[in-house]
């Protein structure tokens, strides 16, 4: 007994892993076309970081020499040799080498009874940075930069003096740029932390987690693990679960496939399951949203007619006042819509009950007869900008009584026309709900551009280009944090010397 007590033991965690572990119903692929596309516009960013830094004052004596280095600016950057990679398994690297930085700052000079003032220009050259990115998932299901190490070093710093002492100083520039040095190597690593932890994680909190799509539905787009960074590529999974505003713990099971993306062409890839879209029209379902009556005006009276001389032997046995009265349908979904995704294509499987009325007036409505509808739908998905959209068409489409198989034969003249309702009054209203569509997770600024769309297996893959339609700068000024009272410091290392 004790031995079966502990093989329990032994398994029960592997069991309880396996158990939770939930295939992810949308996956995005960042290549590294994309990294490099993104890393022209975050090298501005990082300069324009650099260009802010705030570099404290100078003081000294050296024998007979006094001197004081104040309103220390950064004037120029050059970052021309930078890369940014990816780094197995979970980081960003930011590498840049032999960069330098211009300074002008102003001067005090004292030497025995000299006294002078000016500004000098200074150069900060063979300046290496690098800094590593850790990317990983936070409790609320987040991308977020938990940590960033940071080391910089400054192989030499260069000054130029200008004024009437200018000859008489130029040896004093020793002293003077090793601590210039110094002191610009002690501001790079907090800016780039400041840069990465704060204002770069507040771009990261405009990637949607869960969100409203309507007055009726949400999506839960939290991520299921800590992003797995290959050596040319970054796959997240996020849950990619729709849910009713009404019931948002009433979710149906993802049994589809693990998404396998094997595409590096572009510089994004989305992968979208069938359980992706199996649940938009469950929690559509569960919101009771999908049903339509059609009645008074909007019933074609073409169709009128043709019910009712179908149902001609039903109305004689009604009393005649009841038997004028108007027609209404009762369309109701019975069972939630599935999509089936496969190479050629997607289909939507739709089951629904059309129950027949008579509207007389101030009375009860009298049943005619209700009947099964199946339908099948063809699906197309597109993706403009950021907005996930899907069109849908009619393709089949047939009718059978609940009550006999006989009737289900006199149906048989229906199809038709109600087949033709169904494309005219039906479809538009299912279209111009999916076409105000849904966002993907993609941060504030960013759109797809030159979007491709193919079919396999369980799952759509999309895949594009990126496009900045803010700049880094302008979504990070949006969101910027309020300015906190304690400075962060940096890990890592400043070679300073």
């Amino acid at each position: 007994m004790a031995v079966l007590v502990y093989l329990l033991l032994l398994v029960l965690p592997f069991v309880l892993s396996k158990s939770s572990s939930q295939n992810p119903g949308c996956r995005i692929r960042i290549t590294s076309k994309g990294l490099q596309f993104v890393k022209h516009e975050g090298l501005k960013f990082v300069e324009q970081e650099l260009e802010n830094i705030t570099i404290p004052d100078l003081n000294g004596t050296e024998g007979s020499f006094t001197y004081s280095i104040n309103n220390v600016r950064v004037t120029h950057l050059q970052l021309s040799q930078s890369d940014l990679l990816f780094k197995p398994n979970r980081q960003l690297v930011l590498d840049i080498n032999n960069a330098s930085i211009s300074l002008n700052f102003h001067r005090k000079l004292l030497y025995w009874l000299f006294y002078d003032v000016g500004t000098i220009n200074a150069s900060a050259e063979g300046v290496h940075i690098k800094t590593d990115l850790d990317l990983t998932k936070d409790s609320k299901g987040r991308l977020k930069i938990s940590n960033m190490t940071c080391n910089a070093s400054i192989n030499r710093m260069r000054a130029g003096f200008s004024g009437t002492l200018k000859r008489v100083y130029d040896f004093l520039a020793s002293f003077i740029t090793t601590g210039m040095r110094f002191l610009v190597n002690q501001q790079i690593c907090p800016a780039l932390r400041h840069a990465g932890m704060v204002l770069l994680n507040s771009l990261l909190n405009t990637i949607p987690v869960k969100k409203t799509v309507d007055d009726y539905i949400g999506i839960d787009y939290s991520l299921l693990s800590d992003p797995d960074v290959s050596e040319d590529s970054l796959d997240m999974d996020f849950r990619g679960m729709f849910y009713s505003l009404n019931a948002e713990n009433d979710t149906i099971p993802n049994t589809s496939p693990a998404l396998q993306i094997k595409q590096n062409e572009r510089m994004v890839y989305i992968a979208l399951s069938e359980y992706f879209f199996d649940s938009a029209m469950y929690a559509y379902y569960k919101s009771n949203v999908l049903s339509l009556e059609i009645e008074n005006e909007q019933m074609p009276k073409d169709l009128e007619v043709l019910l009712r001389t179908s149902y001609f032997g039903s109305l004689m046995l009604l009393d005649p006042s009841v038997a004028e009265a108007p027609m209404k349908l009762d369309l109701r979904v019975s069972t939630p819509p599935r999509f089936t995704i496969k190479p050629t294509g997607t289909s939507v499987s739709v089951n629904a009950i059309l129950n027949i009325y008579l509207i007389p007036e101030k009375q009860p409505p009298v049943q005619l007869s209700s009947m099964t509808m199946e339908s099948r739908l063809n699906a197309r998905v597109t993706l403009k900008r950021t907005t996930l959209q899907v069109q849908l068409d009619l393709k089949r489409f047939r009718i059978y009584s609940n009550k006999s198989a006989l009737e289900s034969l006199a149906l048989i003249p229906l199809q038709g026309p109600l087949k033709t309702l169904l494309q005219l009054a039906v479809m538009p209203v299912l279209n111009e709900r999916t076409k105000r569509g849904v966002s993907i997770p993609l941060p504030e600024g960013l759109d797809f551009t030159r979007e491709t769309t193919t079919h396999h297996a369980g799952f759509i893959l999309i895949g594009g280009d990126l496009h900045f339609s803010m700049s880094l700068r302008e979504v990070i000024d949006k969101y910027r944090p309020a300015p906190t009272g304690t400075p962060e410091t940096t890990q890592g290392t400043n070679n300073a010397i």
